[in-house]
């Protein structure tokens, strides 16, 4: 994260990002092993660049911006030196793989990307800037090259990169001079001196920022340090005087261009207006769901009716009233929307709201309903000629059923129908659908009307909130069956996936019956076979070792009985089931044969069964509520 400007300013800010040392960085910074959709596409490098970027709208909050590429044709500093950033490493396909999503994901957000035939990145940034400058504007710089300090001044801050893209550095002229000992218009003669090895431009021998600057300082600038070279004493001398050319061709190189011809100028790179079906759908296919919600968390998209709420009350209704409220909302679906903890088969309500499309909402407190209200509810949650929507209705299933009541009537349950509607993504939070579906933000537009009150802090707000769900699990069914309807789905969901949930939900009250006195026994008897074996192995070798530790096997077969070698890892000679296998049907020798079980005993598999039927932790779940 940037730090924070000490000073505000009111002038329009340009925001200009360089974009291949940002997305190279981020692809060197996340590891790639970590970061990939389900079909196999890489996606560290485009994940970070994004999160990079959602972090510097959020803080920097611009009025204009743009990003420059590279691009893979030489440049006019490769005539000059044709060496020029020679050596480099191949660009790995990983990250080359990415580049074509960080631009999809900047046309989904409005962002110009610039590029031209024959400059650099950072040419293009310097022109804008110049360019900035003169129109009165405020320019931010957000690259790891450290040739673009020589663009600071009071109108134009570097945001540095120094940790990944996580963290950036302001770099205004005293913080430049702070780093390096020059101001910014020194810098450029400063980097002459000690080189860039990333760009296979070499400095003097010996020579670092310090000395460059202290020889800067001393004589003013590079002009009159060259005029006095004869001057500088000692090995530096030396070497200086010996590698002078270099150092004037690199502050040759060095010079970024500050007139690339550019179609578009800083006045026409106001920030744009970004759709956000566009961005939910791309965002969808890169499975980047944390990244999309910090995206509307701090960002505006500039959409009015994206940034709406839902307009509902909540009823307080008097003690006896609830079936009354039930009966005189019978005309359309109503929404359920329940808190509480559920799992293991069983659960908890702590809270229930019902809303229809139009209407105040009610909210329910378990523990507050008397006997008629109780029976009002379980009675209209049982009626299957009821229609009800809910958002995973599992859950809830479960909660209600330790209450006695059961969920009958649903027509719609809004995760499992987004699921069907969009499968290949893989979560369907209520407010991500709510925003795709509806443009609505998962809150309430209603002003305080007075018609509910709550003793204790948030009560008031938490019962709010849960109205909002319901109303919006309503309004989301409507369109979802609407978008199942044309996707030929709608089957499906009635007559598979609802019914699926009352199924698994019944076999998860039901458990499953094991047999624990067998598997113990059986455990007993395994883990005796295990130690007898174990027994006979270090009788073989003539001491005892852990057949369990990958590491101590590794050292009785390959360096004290220097069997064969199986394949390499990070971790030295694999030891799993597989090689060892093979090598003992190649060699056969007694001392390791039992070792060949993969790790973990036979004993440990079956004395870990569970006494109760439930695990500790509940499976995970695919589609939502069902999977």
């Amino acid at each position: 994260m940037a730090t924070s400007p000490t000073t505000p300013d009111k002038r329009d800010r340009l925001l200009l990002l360089d974009g291949h040392s940002l997305a190279y960085r981020a692809f060197f910074a996340l590891p790639v092993e970590n970061f990939s959709t389900t079909d196999g596409q890489p996606t560290n490098a485009v994940y970070g660049f994004t999160s990079m970027l959602i972090n510097v709208l959020r803080d920097e909050q611009p009025s204009h911006i743009a990003v420059a590429f590279d691009r893979s044709e030489p440049t006019f500093r490769h005539e000059q030196y044709v060496e020029y950033k020679a050596g480099r490493q191949k660009t790995p396909d990983e990250f080359r793989s990415q580049v074509s999503l960080i631009f999809e994901v900047l046309d989904a957000l409005r962002i110009p990307r610039l590029s031209v035939a024959g400059f650099e990145a950072d040419d293009i940034i310097a022109t804008l800037s110049v360019q900035a400058t003169r129109a009165g504007m405020q320019t931010l710089i957000v690259t790891g090259d450290r040739d673009a300090f020589q663009l600071v001044d009071d109108s134009v801050t570097i945001l540095y990169p120094i940790r990944g893209v996580s963290e950036l550095a302001r770099m205004d002229p005293a913080a430049v001079e702070a780093k390096y000992g020059v101001p910014p218009e020194r810098y450029r003669e400063l980097a002459a001196l000690v080189g860039e090895s990333s760009d296979n431009l070499p400095g003097v021998p010996g020579v670092g920022p310090k000395t460059a600057a202290k020889w800067l300082t001393k004589y003013g600038d590079l002009d009159t340090l060259v005029n006095r070279v004869g001057e500088i004493k000692g090995k530096a001398g030396d070497n200086l005087r010996e590698h002078l050319s270099g150092v004037l061709r690199n502050h040759q190189i060095n010079k970024l261009d500050c007139e690339v011809g550019l179609e578009l100028a800083p006045p026409q790179l106001a920030m744009g207006q970004w759709d956000r079906d566009e961005i939910h759908t791309l965002f969808d296919s890169l499975q980047f769901r944390v990244l999309r919600e910090r995206l509307y968390s701090s960002i505006s998209a500039a959409e009015p009716e994206a940034e709406e709420g839902f307009d509902v009350e909540v009823e307080a209704l008097e003690p006896g009233a609830l079936g009354a409220w039930l009966d005189a909302n019978t005309a359309e679906r109503i929404g359920v929307a329940v808190t509480g903890t559920w799992g293991r088969g069983t659960g908890e309500i702590t809270a229930l709201a019902l809303a229809s499309t139009k209407g105040p909402a009610v909210h329910l407190d378990p523990v507050e309903l008397i006997e008629d209200d109780e029976r009002a509810l379980a009675a209209y949650l049982a009626d299957p000629a009821r229609p009800k929507a809910i958002h995973e209705a599992k859950g809830p299933m479960l909660a209600l059923a330790a209450r006695g009541m059961r969920l009958e009537g649903v027509t719609s349950d809004t995760a499992l129908a987004a699921y069907l509607a969009l499968p290949g993504q893989r979560t369907f939070d209520l407010a991500d659908l709510a925003l795709r579906y509806l443009h609505r933000e998962l809150r309430s537009e209603t002003e305080d009307s007075g018609q509910l009150t709550l003793d204790g802090s948030g009560e008031e707000e938490a019962a709010e909130a849960l109205a909002v769900r319901a109303r919006a699990v309503t309004e989301l069914a409507n369109v979802l069956d609407k978008d199942l309807e044309k996707r030929g789905a709608t089957r499906l969901l009635h007559e598979v996936e609802l019914p699926l949930v009352g199924v698994l939900a019944a076999m998860e009250r039901a458990g499953i019956a094991v047999d624990a006195d067998h598997l113990a026994g059986l455990s007993a008897s395994l883990g005796g076979q295990v130690k007898e074996q174990e027994q006979l192995a270090h009788a073989a070798v003539g001491r005892e070792f852990n057949l369990g530790s990958p590491k101590q096997v590794q050292q009785v077969l390959f360096d004290e009985l220097n069997l064969p070698k199986t394949k390499r890892t990070k971790t030295g000679y694999t030891t799993d089931s597989e090689a060892l296998t093979t090598l003992l049907e190649k060699d056969g020798h007694p001392s390791w044969s039992t070792s060949c079980g993969g790790g973990r005993s036979p004993s440990s598999r079956a004395s870990s069964t569970p006494s109760s039927p439930w695990p500790t932790t509940p499976a995970a779940s695919t589609p939502p509520s069902t999977r």
